[in-house]
């Protein structure tokens, strides 16, 4: 019997990209050069990101490895520094490109990218493994979502900069959420609790969905029953908050603020410090 995908994602890439093609069309001079929730970044360097994303992966479908040899890496931190000065090179070099020709790469690699994705194996191992998730292994559908994630909250970013219509529907919205809940589990590792406790999790809206996860005698996971009548607690998160607080781009107060906790505060902590990118 063939093997259903948790969480399918590679059919959405087409569509994220030509969104983000009458996006990035659509927008004046100024915009560009506009402020986003990624901080360091404008609009300009976040659609640069983004194309670098494809380059790389190309690289992967030509059989071609870059032979410059990695810094030495013994940390979680070691990793994100190494991928910020990585991120942080190509998005310096990508302001001499103008918007239209970071316009016309985007589209000429979109179809290539998605090419390599198709070449993956969904249940066989991951190049890199989704490490916010704590996994030191992981399946190519795992890595597929994660790279989604990745391309669906950036032009959010852009979205929000521009004030233009979110990506906050069922189709392309949930697939996301859905991914970032992965790392619940990992999120509550050193958050003690009874064994058999429960707290359930609501991302609220027609695009969310609940989440419950159990403590057994060592680990917290997740449990298929989401009828619990009386879990630890009970978290309600808005999606325009979610997103945001997971990518950091959001402090964890501000989230609560917004958010409905209801039961015991302290089992409530470990969404509201969990983190589905590399920072």
């Amino acid at each position: 019997m063939e093997q259903l995908i948790p969480i399918p994602t590679l059919h959405l890439f087409k569509v994220l990209d030509e969104l983000l093609v009458e996006l990035l069309t659509s927008l004046s001079p100024d915009d560009w050069n506009k402020p986003t929730l990624a901080k360091l970044w404008k609009v300009k360097d976040i659609a640069a990101h983004l194309l670098d994303g494809n380059v790389r992966d190309i690289a992967l479908l030509h059989n071609y490895e870059n032979n410059q040899q990695l810094p030495q890496i013994n940390s979680y931190q070691d990793l994100v520094n190494y991928l910020n000065e990585l991120n942080a090179v190509w998005v310096n070099a990508m302001k001499r490109m103008s918007p239209q020709l970071l316009i016309q790469q985007l589209k000429a690699t979109g179809p290539q990218y998605i090419e390599y994705l198709h070449t993956l194996d969904p249940f066989k191992p991951a190049k890199h493994s989704v490490a916010w998730a704590g996994e030191e292994q992981s399946l190519n559908w795992f890595h597929i979502a994660r790279e989604y994630t990745e391309k669906w909250h950036h032009q959010q970013q852009i979205r929000e900069a521009v004030n233009k219509p979110a990506l906050m529907t069922t189709q392309l919205f949930y697939p996301c959420i859905a991914t970032f809940m992965c790392a619940l589990p990992h999120a509550y590792t050193n958050i003690p609790a009874q064994t058999g406790t429960i707290i359930s999790f609501t991302i609220s809206g027609e695009a969310g969905g609940t989440w419950i996860l159990k403590k057994s005698d060592s680990v917290w996971g997740f449990k298929d029953d989401v009828s619990v009548s009386k879990p630890a607690v009970h978290i309600t998160i808005r999606p325009d908050i979610a997103w945001k607080l997971f990518t950091k781009a959001i402090s964890p107060s501000t989230a609560i603020e917004n958010s409905i906790i209801q039961g015991d505060n302290y089992l409530a902590a470990g969404i509201f410090n969990m983190v589905t990118v590399m920072a």
